[in-house]
This record gives structure tokens, C-alpha cells and sequence, in this order.
């Protein structure tokens, strides 16, 4: 039988052996992070990289005396930090979405790694009545006990998208009939002065590097939340909050 243990923190586990995570990922289970042993060999380890590619999961090669300091158990040249956030896909949640009736409201991250500003973003998406985050495989924060408890518990209840292809996921999300609206300093026009009512998907870039050009060329409308003081800037989780904010108050 294969063994999966609790780590001293209660937000996530540890899971070691080839088999069992390649179930977890089939399972579309949170991974927080994956240590493999450099110069692993053999068939089973071999299905297992060629999985890590296939969903795009990033891992780290590691000399095994780092696997030996994890965990004293039979872990196979293989160990990975998984939390309590189950990953869906959009392509699946999308369709039921519309057969429930409702107008879907989807939040995209594009690079947003810092592990509050995600949890605190999850927590006003979830308050705001988004339905879904989606976030990259690679370039994001992880979905950690840190951004589990920043969220207030939001990341448990909020369905999390992970998509190795994000320009794929917008494309697929527009030809559904959602509006892509991409909140930047470059907007066109104000918050205020936007609609954002119907089915949308709003795209929130880094505070360094805003949205990426190739998700900007595809959005319907850009958007952006008016300021009046010095400050350049706005912290990315308020922005989100006040733009879900506005989407509500319209919707409502």
C-alpha cells in the first residue's frame, strides 16, 4: 500500500513515491512543490517526467540525501508537498457553469507569485461571487497552507483552474461567449465607465509587469481603476477587489 503522511503543518502533506504522485496528478491534485533525484532511471520514472512535462509541472532535481532529510520512508527517489486545493480544468467548469444558468465571472492571474496577494485575491473573487481563479502552471504562487489561510479558506472553496496554456484558456473562454476584460494602466476607458455586466473573464497582471502583450492583443476591452494620488500604483489583490467590487455592484 502506498503511504501518505501529515507534515507538522495541517495545510498540506506530503506524498513520496512515483506511483502515488502520479496518481495525485491525475487526480488533479494541489502540488506545492516536487523533488526528484538527480539521475533517476527506470521505466516507472520515466512515465512519471514524461507526465511532469505533459501537465507542465515544474520539479525540482534534487541529490538524495535532500529526499533522505524529507522523509525516512521508501520514497523511491520521489517527494512532493501536495495541499488542500484541488485543481480543475476551465474547459470542464465552463459548460456547467452555463447549464446551472449562470452568467460566469472567471478572474485569470497572469504572473502573480507572491502567495498573500493570491490568497487575498481568491478571498474577494469568493466574497464577489467569482466563480472561478484561473492561474498558469509555471509563473504563479503556489496554492500553499500561506495562501490557503491569507484566503480565509477561499481556496478551498473556490474552484482553482490551472492551465498550461493561459492564451489557449482566454481563447477558449472567449469563443464560450465570455467577454476578456484585462485591467491596466493602458485602459481605454474607467472601471466606471465600463460593462461589466454578462459573462466575463477578467485578467489581472503583476504589479511589475502588468498583463503580458500576447493576453492584452486578445482582450475585448482594457479597463483601469481611476487614482488620484502620487502613488504609481495599486496593490494587485485591492485592485482586484475593487474592479470585483464594481463588476458586483453593476451585476447587482
Amino acid at each position: 500500500m502506498h503511504e501518505m503522511h501529515k507534515t507538522a503543518n495541517k495545510d498540506s502533506h506530503q506524498l513520496f513515491g512515483i506511483r502515488p504522485l502520479m496518481e495525485a496528478i491525475w487526480a488533479g491534485k494541489g502540488i506545492d512543490k516536487i523533488f526528484i533525484q538527480k539521475g533517476l532511471k527506470g521505466d516507472n520514472s520515466a512515465e512519471l517526467l514524461a507526465l511532469l512535462k505533459e501537465y507542465d509541472l515544474p520539479y525540482n532535481l534534487v541529490p538524495i540525501e535532500k529526499l533522505n532529510r524529507l522523509t525516512r520512508k521508501n520514497h523511491q527517489g520521489v517527494f512532493a508537498f501536495l495541499t488542500e486545493v484541488e485543481f480543475q480544468r476551465i474547459d470542464d467548469l465552463l459548460p456547467i457553469l452555463f447549464e446551472q444558468g449562470q452568467e460566469p465571472l472567471i478572474v485569470l492571474l497572469d504572473k502573480i507569485t507572491d502567495v498573500r496577494n493570491f490568497g487575498a485575491i481568491a478571498r474577494s473573487a469568493e466574497c464577489l461571487g467569482a466563480n472561478a481563479i484561473v492561474v498558469p502552471t509555471r509563473n504563479a504562487a503556489p496554492a500553499s497552507g500561506d495562501a490557503v489561510k491569507t484566503s480565509a479558506g477561499a481556496l478551498l472553496r473556490l474552484p482553482i483552474c490551472r492551465e498550461a496554456n493561459l492564451k489557449e484558456s482566454i481563447q477558449f473562454m472567449r469563443n464560450s461567449g465570455l467577454r476578456i476584460i484585462g485591467c491596466t494602466e493602458k485602459g481605454a476607458r474607467s472601471l466606471y465607465e465600463t460593462d461589466l455586466t454578462g459573462p466575463l473573464c477578467i485578467i489581472m497582471g503583476s504589479e511589475e509587469d502588468g498583463i503580458s502583450p500576447e493576453y492584452l492583443k486578445i482582450c475585448d476591452e482594457k479597463t483601469f481603476i481611476p487614482m488620484k494620488g502620487e502613488t504609481a500604483s495599486l496593490n494587485v489583490s485591492v485592485a482586484s477587489g475593487i474592479l470585483l467590487s464594481e463588476i458586483s455592484r453593476q451585476r447587482n
